[in-house]
């Protein structure tokens, strides 16, 4: 009896529970989505201890996502595992997700400064069946004193330029909505698409004020550009929205949105910056990569994989 107790104790178990019930470092993976059952956390644990997660929704056909609406989802390692340790893991939802009738599952996982063991894990992901369904690239600054150094190098002559030019530069937590039709109506004008749910927007931000950070440039008293900031996680922030009056003569109002986003990231200490990705609907944007380039020191890619059941 005790060799099958200690061997019982040394094995992992998949818990799966409700992932509304807590607060968690990554505060999309708690947000529920319309169409979509409550996201469900599924936990590898051995000795009480959480060792990995994957959070999963349900759509109405029995599709599994993670996450629905969100930048990504994916797999977290949360202490470290072997490759066979992960590979069980994803076994051990793939067989949950059969018995529970999903006929599919995609996920999208999360790039490796927000994730250190990607390449592990589609490595694993890729094994166990999952095809691949798309690519982002998203351009990265990476580092506490990198980004300091950053602002201090370059923001002054920025905030010199800003003032020579009439410009004051607002930036702070979300106090009215009355930005997001600006952003709507302004890239609306340059012909681009409306990618995101305002109501759902409003709602993330009224659950998590202290996530969300709003850049505004203003000349004589009316908005020229606007740039939204989230804090993903707790050490990182990423450039979610962003938009510029069409009609304005004033230049560089994406440079100067992005300094103050680098001096918010330091004022922050934060670890790193995400600047996101560079995609088009025909192809690559590589006017918009080689400006980003110019405020990155890191890219990595977000992958979407899925997989039938």
């Amino acid at each position: 009896m005790e060799a099958f107790n200690k061997e019982t104790a040394n094995r992992h178990e998949l818990q799966v529970v409700s992932s509304l019930e807590e607060r968690d470092a990554y505060f999309l993976r708690n947000f529920p989505s319309v169409g979509y059952s409550n996201p469900l956390d599924f936990r590898w644990v051995k000795k009480g201890k959480t060792k990995a997660s994957l959070t999963l929704a349900i759509s109405e056909n029995l599709e599994a996502v993670s996450l629905p609406l969100c930048p990504f989802g994916g797999h977290w390692i949360e202490e470290n595992l072997s490759s066979a340790e992960v590979d069980e893991f994803i076994k051990a939802v793939l067989d949950d997700l059969r018995q529970r009738g999903v006929s599919a599952i995609r996920i999208v996982q999360a790039p490796k400064p927000y994730e250190p063991n990607f390449d592990l894990i589609n490595y694993l992901l890729f094994k166990n069946g999952f095809e691949l369904e798309s690519l982002l690239s998203h351009h990265f600054f990476i580092g506490k004193k990198k980004i300091k150094k950053f602002v201090q190098k370059d923001y002054a002559k920025f905030l010199t330029k800003s003032k020579e030019l009439g410009l004051s530069i607002q930036t702070g937590p979300i106090s009215n909505f009355g930005f997001l039709q600006e952003i709507k109506s302004w890239n609306q004008e340059r012909g681009y698409a409306i990618l995101f749910d305002e109501k759902r927007l409003i709602s993330q931000v009224s659950n998590f004020p202290e996530r969300y950070f709003l850049i505004s440039i203003i000349k004589e008293g009316k908005a020229l550009a606007h740039t939204l900031g989230v804090k993903l996680l707790p050490d990182s922030i990423y450039y979610f929205l962003a938009a510029i009056q069409p009609k304005t003569s004033v230049k560089n109002l994406g440079e100067i949105c992005l300094y103050q986003l680098f001096q918010l990231a330091s004022d922050q200490r934060l670890n790193f910056i995400d600047l996101g990705s560079s995609d088009l609907n025909l192809g690559t944007n590589h006017n918009l990569m080689f400006f980003k380039s110019r405020f990155s020191n890191d890219i990595s890619n977000k992958v979407t994989w899925t997989l039938k059941l």
